[in-house]
């Protein structure tokens, strides 16, 4: 995500060379024209990460601090560094070029008419939330063991084992529903179970320890393996690891996981509105990035049973979909700070076409930020392993959705809102004008 700033500041460059201005003053008036962008989107989404790393806990919090880090380092490196390189390169005489004989005239010209089909979009991203709040009270999620308490072993056999099977065993030994799920290999079960999860005492988790064995040792084929060398996770075979999680922690966590969610909202909702003066601005971003929340939590309810990987919703779940809303903010910030220079520097000129040149004129920017983010992401989730699979799937899905809503839901919502204040405006002085 930290190409982002980069690109803001090459695309404005190149914004600059096409009108004729020569390296150096080129870049330092692409520098300076991407500075509010840069700070305004990266702020956004440090909001997110501060709200994360207060109200989270454990590997949450650590993926909080990651993320400001990665913030922080990333906005010196986009803003200092690579003006230092440009700087000597360009004290040294060299050439610098942001562009080939076919990329630098890239989206020059678009002028696409967004606005015209926004109730088109509208009705698609209505449907795609109605679809999503259908399935949630429906089908449900998967809530994970951070959310409903229990205990969770992972266990590796010495051949490939059959889910159905191993869950047929496991019910025999502790009854209920456990939930029995292939982890990686086909030789790797994830075992769920909520037995007898409110006893503390240590005696219980030794004795599903031993229940677990009994269960599971005939399913090992080249040699016996002993109970002690099952149970003491240092053998490549029998329980890998093991986590406990009381009911009562899950129930914390999962309020604090609503208040960080909402506390995240808020406060960008607040900023935006600050930044551009305008509260419109902020409750278009806020109603975009409800929409993008919705449609990724929609999309685990709807393909957490089909998908081939776990799609539980736990606090790695959470920290998607925080990442998600501080992505999606920094695409929206982008589009509506070209929105702002245009209301600036055309005050005279209809609404409409202020907002439909922002959209044309950043549509590189979206471009190249999204498909780089998406190819990262798609290489991550192909070869990341199957623990993290769930949580790229997430962010994945939710920066999809977030770049074509910043594009074609969150600037239109905004025009609209400008639209709407303009005729009441116009409605209010043809009333005084009659009196």
């Amino acid at each position: 995500m930290a190409v982002d700033a980069n690109v803001l500041i090459f695309e404005r460059i190149r914004e600059e060379v096409r009108a004729g201005k020569g390296a150096r003053l080129a870049v330092d008036e692409g520098y300076r024209n991407a500075y509010s962008a840069i700070i305004d989107g990266n702020v956004t989404t440090l909001i997110t990460a501060i709200v994360l790393y207060i109200l989270g806990s454990g590997p949450v919090q650590g993926f909080a601090t990651t993320l400001i880090i990665g913030i922080m380092s990333s906005l010196f490196t986009a803003i200092f560094i690579s003006r230092l390189v440009f700087e000597r390169s360009m004290t040294k005489g060299r050439e610098l070029k942001f562009g080939n004989s076919k990329t630098i005239n890239a989206f020059v010209g678009l002028n696409v008419d967004f606005l015209s089909k926004r109730k088109v979009f509208y009705t698609i991203s209505c449907s795609l939330i109605v679809i999503s709040i259908i399935s949630f009270f429906t089908q449900g999620l998967q809530p994970g063991i951070d959310f409903t308490g229990g205990r969770n072993y992972i266990v590796r056999f010495d051949q490939e084992v059959k889910t159905n099977e191993v869950r047929d065993a496991v019910v025999a030994e502790f009854g209920g529903s456990p939930e029995v799920k292939t982890f990686g290999k086909d030789n790797q079960i994830r075992i769920t179970t909520n037995y007898k999860i409110n006893e503390a005492d240590p005696s219980v988790d030794r004795e599903c320890e031993k229940k677990l064995y009994n269960a599971l040792k005939g399913f090992y084929a080249k040699e016996s393996i002993s109970e002690s060398d099952f149970c003491q996770q240092v053998d490549p075979r029998g329980i890998q690891s093991s986590q406990k999680v009381q009911p009562t922690i899950a129930r914390e966590l999962l309020g604090k996981t609503i208040w960080a969610v909402l506390i995240s909202l808020v406060l960008i909702f607040i900023y935006i509105a600050l930044r551009f003066r305008n509260w419109k601005f902020g409750l278009g971003g806020v109603l975009a990035l409800v929409h993008d929340s919705l449609i990724t939590i929609g999309l685990f309810s709807l393909f957490y049973k089909i998908m081939p990987f776990s799609m539980e919703v736990d606090q790695q779940f959470i920290a998607a979909i925080l990442t998600v809303i501080g992505y999606s903010i920094n695409n929206v910030v982008v589009i509506y700070d070209r929105v702002r220079e245009n209301l600036a520097l055309y005050p005279k000129r209809e609404h409409y076409l202020n907002f439909n040149a922002a959209i044309n004129s950043t549509m590189g920017r979206s471009i190249n930020t999204g498909g780089t983010t998406l190819l990262v992401l798609l290489a991550i989730f192909l070869f990341g392993g199957e623990v993290i699979r769930g949580f790229i799937f997430a962010i994945f899905a939710g920066i999809a959705i977030g770049t074509y809503s910043g594009i074609l839901v969150a600037t239109p919502l905004a025009f609209d809102l400008f639209n709407m204040a303009t005729k009441k405006g116009s409605k209010e002085k043809k009333v005084e004008l009659m009196k």
